[in-house]
């Protein structure tokens, strides 16, 4: 994911230090725009919804990340795609393998796989929820090994974990979501090019399985009434803002997620600042294919790092996972889910 903010700062030396991160920083201010209100949880009529199994998801996660990493190209990669693929069927999904190859920053061809997960086929309105589940090629921001690939457990299987939890009790439920809902896993989403390449920065280097799903969608004319997208949503404490992109292109779906995580106690989770716009998955899918889109990821605003001091770093493993976290993320998605009408 690439940072769109603002700074005012000495901007070469700024930036050398921001593109090393995969941060992408436009303008003259950096300051952090103040709290908004908190969010009200406004009173709705109790529904009967499934309840999202943190200790599952922590599995789910932690199984990830036994394949090693799940780098483009690698027997990792591949073994834990198909280990995903096999997961979704069995809990009720119709799966589309989206095979593909693109070019990377520095010219491999990698073999990239968009795995595409869909519940209620027959249902024509539908809700779009993604994350990523390739890890990064080198732990940019590790002062030992940079240039060595990291775990991913938050950056990439956390995102991943909640969906497969929220597929399977789902789909073990007896009263399913009303509305029809479409689960893609992207791929290629963090090779983007690390500063120690050579050559002039590419921004579009990131997001490589979503910028080639919004251009050859898995089923001709295929949209969503929204899309929820999940990036980095199992740290301990983790605080999610409302991310720049996210409330320009889709404000009613912030405002819908925020709302639900509110009503159901989330609120320390998910917290009313509005954060600088991030190029991620969701950009692509707002600008391409033009369904509007949002992003839940960490936001650490008491954080020299905006994703947390284990972003990118060899400290992405299964010790920074919490649970409540988890909880918190997905109880809230099963919410919005749920709540929705034909």
């Amino acid at each position: 994911m690439v940072l769109t903010g603002l700074m005012k700062n000495n901007k070469n030396i700024f930036l050398g230090a921001v593109l090393s991160a995969g941060i992408v920083l436009l303008g003259c201010d950096s300051g952090k725009k103040p709290a908004e209100k908190p969010v009200e949880a406004k009173p709705l009529p109790a529904i009967a919804t499934p309840d999202f199994n943190a200790d599952s998801s922590y599995e789910y996660v932690a199984a990830q990340v036994a394949f090693g990493p799940r780098v483009p190209n690698t027997k990792s990669h591949v073994d834990c795609g198909e280990f995903l693929a096999r997961f979704f069927m069995k809990h009720g999904g119709f799966i589309y393998r989206q095979e593909f190859t693109s070019k990377a920053f520095d010219g491999t061809d990698l073999k990239l796989k968009n795995l595409v997960v869909t519940f209620n086929h027959k249902a024509t309105k539908r809700i779009l929820l993604a994350a990523h589940w390739d890890t990064r090629p080198f732990a940019d921001q590790d002062k030992a090994n940079p240039k060595k690939p990291f775990d991913g457990a938050n950056d990439g299987a956390s995102g991943v974990g909640i969906l497969m939890e929220l597929a399977r009790v789902i789909n073990a439920a007896e009263k399913k979501p009303d509305v029809g809902f479409d689960i893609i896993l992207f791929d290629g989403e963090d090779y983007g090019q690390p500063m120690f390449y050579p050559g002039e920065y590419q921004n579009d280097s990131w997001c490589l399985g979503s910028q080639y799903w919004a251009t050859h969608k898995h089923k001709a004319n295929y949209s969503a009434y929204y899309g929820i997208l999940l990036d980095m949503v199992g740290a301990k404490d983790a605080t999610f803002a409302k991310e720049g992109v996210s409330m320009q292109s889709a404000p009613s779906v912030v405002q819908n997620v925020w709302s639900a995580a509110a009503r159901l106690g989330y609120a320390k989770h998910f917290i009313s600042v509005q954060s600088e716009p991030i190029t991620d998955d969701h950009t692509y899918i707002n600008k391409l294919a033009m369904i509007p889109m949002i992003d839940i990821i960490e936001y650490e605003m008491s954080d020299g790092n905006y994703f947390g001091s284990y972003w990118h770093t060899h400290n992405d493993n299964m010790d920074v996972i919490d649970k409540n976290t988890l909880k918190a993320v997905g109880q809230t998605l099963i919410e919005v889910l749920y709540r929705e009408q034909l």
